[in-house]
């Protein structure tokens, strides 16, 4: 996230009139991880939701990944997801539960047709979806659901230089592979991250939902 980025989310969670407490944060660095859920916790003195999604990317052939790149992506999407669910979960379960949702993404379940070459990050996106469900299965028992979004193809920062570049090849894959003809916008997750999170989802843990356009379905 941009540095402007960060302190406007801050910025407009403030509108709302709520509280909001912003920790710049490594998440594939453990002592990171730990300084920023201690100062959740004794901000607010309990962890009732977590939202795990900081991702990033990096297209290289399989046969060209450089190690490093590998390591980053791997670090931040499938790392990270276990640091922080691990920190809060521990918070969650002194407490007597909480829920956890993990943005995967629906690269964890196919593979993204050619020109996107990003084995790193379909492979971490996949392992994110496999952790969720061991996760949710070691926690049911202990009131703390994990559950997870995977959405498809999206208008994001990470996208948008591809989506406003004309004749991209991978952008008409993206379209044409799309039952619904278009990508996503992310404001339609929205809804589905709030049922996961709620109470209205009370017997629902170890569940990736793909919110994909349909795409999935081919």
């Amino acid at each position: 996230m941009l540095e402007e980025e960060f302190d406007n989310a801050g910025n407009e969670i403030r509108k709302e009139a709520v509280e909001c407490l912003c920790i710049k944060t490594d998440v594939s660095k453990e002592d990171s991880v730990k300084n920023m859920i201690l100062q959740v916790k004794n901000t607010f003195g309990r962890i009732d939701i977590l939202v795990n999604n900081a991702g990033i990317n990096k297209l290289y052939p399989a046969e060209e990944m450089p190690l490093e790149v590998w390591n980053s992506i791997i670090g931040v999407n499938l790392t990270g997801v276990f640091l922080v669910s691990r920190e809060a979960a521990n918070v969650m379960l002194e407490q007597g539960g909480g829920n956890i949702v993990n943005i995967t993404s629906m690269s964890g379940l196919v593979v993204n047709p050619l020109p996107q070459t990003q084995c790193a990050y379909n492979s971490s996106k996949a392992g994110a979806i496999m952790l969720t469900k061991c996760m949710a299965v070691e926690w049911a028992e202990r009131g703390t659901r994990v559950n997870g979004i995977a959405p498809g193809f999206m208008n994001t920062p990470l996208t948008k230089k591809r989506l406003t570049t004309p004749n991209d090849p991978a952008v008409k894959k993206w379209i044409e592979g799309t039952p619904l003809n278009r990508v996503g916008e992310p404001s339609e997750l929205v809804g589905l991250a709030l049922y996961l999170a709620s109470d209205a989802a009370s017997y629902t843990t170890g569940t990736v939902i793909s919110v994909d356009g349909g795409y999935t379905c081919l």
